[in-house]
């Protein structure tokens, strides 16, 4: 049975391992000034909620001390979680990952403890009170070597977050395990173990800096390899420009060398207006040149504009008339950004496809990123019937056996997202794809 001293011995002991972890969070996480401090009270119901768990489970399970452990620490390590998702308005899996490493650093800071208390005589408080002092030298060297920053690249992808925030559960089960172990280890090997322990966490740290760093370098060489077919783009749009230039040339020196021997008034001003046109047809075909461009610049998500450019250079080769609008600048996508690419992607390939069997095959891409909303509209022509009942039906297409896989896994990806709304239309030979995600959803 719980007595009043009990209550206060666990809240204590509950309450240093949260301030310890609070310290190691803010580093992890990144400063975010008084909207985080003001959202820090609420902490305190973590180990208060922990001391009540302890207590009910120490009654319903009197004589299973391992799994009354378990479940305490799984159900404080979540509470922590919802608190950094409420507190930072982050997901649930960078904060999830986010309280594990953090944990792994808060029993570092324990094992450093124990070995105070065998090499000195004070009293357990004192030791409390010295680790205390002590926690915010790990915690500044972490923040010299920019570990927060490295750890938020780290899970910035969503490829693979859920995998990267399991792999740090797993690193802090098992620094959990190695304090449970400590029970069985002789007193003269106690410290060579804690410090084992330390060295471990030592290690798990570097390794999230290592793989965060390779993702930097894969992130660094695909913008790289961005630029290039940027580059690529820009010059066959180029190249587009200058035989449209030649060719506007080569057709004013014939309308010029004809312009002798024109004699009456009528004919010179037939002549007028075949350079009217012209001047117009030139002006026009240079200007959507420059301007698509130019629109590509405006797509500042690497990933989107990684597969804009693959795509419009596929859609050039294949001769399809490839027409880019993103009149304002967009820096995010309000969604997973890979679900988000796989979609467009998905819809790009349909709208090329259909198009390449028209006569004048061409495809419109609209991005608009405004208000906290981003508008994506494809449109391109098409041939033949759309039954609306079966165009989302799994292998179902026009074209064939085999074929028809894209839009219901575009549609499975949305349901992940109800922010996220897709709609189709076609009219008057046009096929058009509408999606819109609320952003600050």
């Amino acid at each position: 049975m719980f007595t009043l001293e009990d209550y206060l011995t666990s809240f204590t002991s509950s309450l240093v391992p949260h301030t310890v972890l609070t310290v190691y969070l803010f580093v992890i996480m990144g400063m975010r000034g008084r909207q985080v401090l003001k959202k820090l009270p609420a902490l305190l119901l973590s180990p208060l909620l922990a001391t009540l768990l302890a207590a009910g489970l120490y009654t319903l399970l009197p004589n299973h001390g391992m799994a009354r452990f378990c479940m305490g620490t799984f159900a404080i390590l979540l509470m922590c979680t919802f608190w950094v998702r409420w507190a930072w308005r982050t997901e649930f899996w960078r904060a999830f990952s986010a309280v594990c490493m953090g944990g792994v650093f808060q029993m570092a800071t324990s094992c450093l403890s124990q070995i105070l208390i065998l090499y000195s005589d004070l009293p357990f408080a004192a030791v409390m009170a010295v680790c205390l002092i002590m926690v915010p030298v790990p915690a500044f060297l972490l923040y010299r070597l920019r570990f927060g920053h490295w750890f938020r690249l780290l899970l910035e992808e969503g490829f693979g977050q859920r995998r990267t925030a399991l792999f740090l559960f797993a690193m802090e089960v098992a620094m959990e395990a190695f304090l449970i172990l400590q029970v069985g280890v002789q007193p003269d090997y106690l410290i060579p173990y804690y410090v084992l322990v330390l060295a471990m966490a030592v290690l798990e740290a570097g390794l999230v800096i290592y793989l965060a760093q390779r993702l930097d370098d894969t992130r660094k060489l695909d913008a790289q390899q961005d630029i290039i077919a940027q580059q690529q783009l820009y010059e066959q749009d180029l190249e587009i420009i200058r035989q449209e230039v030649r060719s506007f040339r080569h057709d004013y020196k014939n309308l010029l060398a004809g312009l002798s021997e024109q004699a009456d008034e009528g004919e010179l001003n037939q002549l007028r207006t075949a350079l009217s046109e012209l001047d117009t047809g030139f002006d026009r075909r240079i200007g959507e040149k420059i301007r698509a461009s130019t629109q590509i610049g405006n797509v500042r998500v690497p990933q989107v504009r990684s597969l804009l450019l693959s795509k419009l250079a596929v859609m050039v080769q294949k001769g399809i008339d490839c027409r880019l609008e993103a009149i304002y600048s967009m820096e995010r996508v309000g969604m997973d950004v890979w679900d988000f690419t796989r979609c467009l992607g998905i819809l790009l390939d349909n709208a090329a496809e259909a198009a390449a069997e028209t006569e004048t095959p061409w495809v419109e891409i609209v991005l608009l990123s405004q208000k906290g909303r981003l508008s994506l509209r494809v449109s391109n022509p098409y041939i033949g019937a759309i039954d609306p009942d079966k165009i989302w039906t799994e292998g179902f297409s026009t074209k064939g056996e085999g074929r028809g896989l894209g839009l219901p896994g575009y549609q499975r990806i949305l349901e992940d997202y109800p922010h996220a709304a897709a709609s189709t239309s076609w009219a008057d030979g046009v096929f058009i794809q509408k999606l819109t995600v609320e952003e600050n959803a």
